[in-house]
């Protein structure tokens, strides 16, 4: 009997034992911020180690010793949210305190404001996914799977330690052992935090976007009472969001160009390209695309916000802010090697060029299913941007380079400028061709996070993006019916004859 009660009671002391842990790291980080303690820093970030260790495996005790505990799943989901409650906040309090008495750069002042509104985000998603669940459940919805959300909490705990290691971090500490295996963390180079922050926002708002398409048909069935047009208004709301959060990434990605951060800037980019990708799909899946039976049979075309402001944010993120970071890289970080006035008309025509191949999309009356024609300016952005990631590595450590790798750009953007604007080369809808083939998006993923610890992602994004370029060589015999579809459990795909 003592042997089968105590796995029970382990079990019980995994669950509810971390929000003890994570209060214990909050009086820690609170004694740090007053005595600048290594000692208490050190037990600070022990304390939610093994936090963090605990909610790894709290999960295969409770499903090998208690089975058929009703309160485990509850508990587990009301113990996550006690714990981020607690550690979050902290966490941006330590980021802004770390700034006081010092005289921070840009980049550690916007790195605070980013962990900000990452803690921020985390929280408004477990509230948001707290509240649609209840809902949901309340109407007789099917719970989700642990599964369903066990990416997102597997990586929060981990990356809530990260962040409160650079927080509260203590230099100068005690030559233990113990010190110098937790304070590691705190001395990771500014971009590899972004890398790890941005990705961390992106599952967070992966895991929003899962809930809505999960329990967001009962919400909005309880909400609308029938009316359609409401429904496809709030319906509306998550692809707008995520258009302006594609216009949002393309202004960051010009704030780190200002700051000569160009790798990350490039990120900033893929998240905008991302967001583009996602905002259409999100529409099409959520019949936002098609008019209503009422709104087909009125005479004329009314004009859709969700278009101009898809069109908008393309603009800005694919047009302008490429034109806008070669200038800055060229001209800031050129050392006079480039004149200004040229870089400039350069700039102004590829922002031009991309404009214009916008307008000819939104006005082209005989478009191709699942084909673009000409370059899509994602596409050409981030091509043209591969090689000032390149520029910026050689800025660093092949300053005899900088020429080579500056008249390329140039040579490239007017490049692009030519082939966006070339209408009778057709380019696949890459975003659909990795919906349907999931291993190919999987595969690239994996190419550009393995690449971004490195000083190869400029050489490796240029490569992929090649590769695009030419990729009609190989794609112009595709069906545009096959191109179309959005999954690859659509029809057959089919071959032009």
């Amino acid at each position: 009997m003592v042997t089968t009660q105590f796995p029970a009671k382990f079990t019980a002391v995994l669950v509810y034992s971390r929000p003890l842990l994570v209060f214990g790291g909050m009086v820690c980080a609170l004694a740090v911020i007053w005595g600048k303690d290594p000692a208490v820093y050190t037990l600070g970030i022990s304390f939610l180690l093994i936090s963090m260790t605990f909610d790894l495996i709290d999960g295969w005790f409770a499903a090998r010793f208690r089975p058929q505990a009703l309160l485990a799943p509850l508990a587990d989901r009301i113990m996550d949210k006690l714990v981020f409650s607690i550690i979050f906040p902290v966490i941006a309090v330590g980021t802004m305190w770390r700034l006081v008495g010092t005289q921070p750069t840009r980049a550690h002042l916007l790195h605070a404001i980013f962990v900000l509104l990452l803690c921020v985000t985390v929280l408004i998603r477990d509230n948001f996914a707290g509240f649609m669940r209840g809902f949901a459940l309340r109407q007789g919805s099917e719970p989700e799977s642990k599964e369903y959300t066990r990416l997102r909490t597997i990586v929060a705990a981990p990356i809530a330690v990260l962040l409160y290691a650079n927080a509260f971090y203590v230099p100068e500490g005690p030559s233990s052992w113990i010190y110098h295996w937790v304070s590691w963390m705190g001395t990771l180079p500014l971009r590899t935090f972004f890398f790890i922050e941005i990705l961390f926002m992106i599952i967070n708002f992966g895991s929003i976007a899962a809930y809505c398409r999960k329990y967001g048909t009962v919400c909005l069935d309880e909400l609308c009472l029938g009316d359609q047009v409401l429904r496809r208004k709030i319906l509306a709301v998550l692809p707008n969001a995520l258009t302006v959060m594609n216009a949002m990434m393309g202004i960051m990605g010009v704030i780190f160009a200002y700051q000569g951060r160009f790798r990350e800037m490039y990120f900033m980019l893929i998240g905008a390209a991302t967001f583009d990708k996602l905002d259409g799909a999100v529409a099409r899946r959520l019949g936002l695309t098609e008019p209503l039976p009422e709104e087909e049979s009125e005479s004329g075309r009314k004009v859709n916000l969700g278009n101009l402001m898809d069109d908008f944010a393309d603009g800005i993120s694919f047009c302008i802010v490429p034109a806008w970071i070669f200038y800055i890289a060229l001209t800031d970080f050129g050392y006079g090697r480039f004149n200004a006035t040229v870089v400039g008309w350069i700039a102004a025509i590829y922002a031009l060029a991309g404009i214009g191949r916008l307008i000819y999309f939104t006005i082209d009356k005989h478009p191709i299913p699942g084909f673009f024609k000409g370059l899509p300016t994602p596409a050409a952005a981030l091509l043209v941007l591969s090689p000032i990631v390149i520029y910026g590595h050689a800025l660093e450590a092949f300053p005899g380079w900088i020429g080579f790798w500056g008249y390329f750009s140039i040579v490239l953007v007017l490049f692009n400028a030519v082939i966006m604007n070339f209408y009778p080369i057709h380019y696949i809808h890459m975003g659909r061709a990795m919906s349907r083939n999931p291993w190919f998006g999987r595969v690239t993923a994996l190419i550009v996070i393995v690449f971004a610890f490195t000083p190869y992602l400029g050489q490796a994004s240029l490569c992929i993006m090649i590769l695009y370029l030419f990729s009609p060589l190989v794609t112009w015999r595709i069906h545009p019916d096959d191109a179309a579809r959005e999954s690859r459990t659509d029809t057959q795909p089919t071959i032009k004859s």
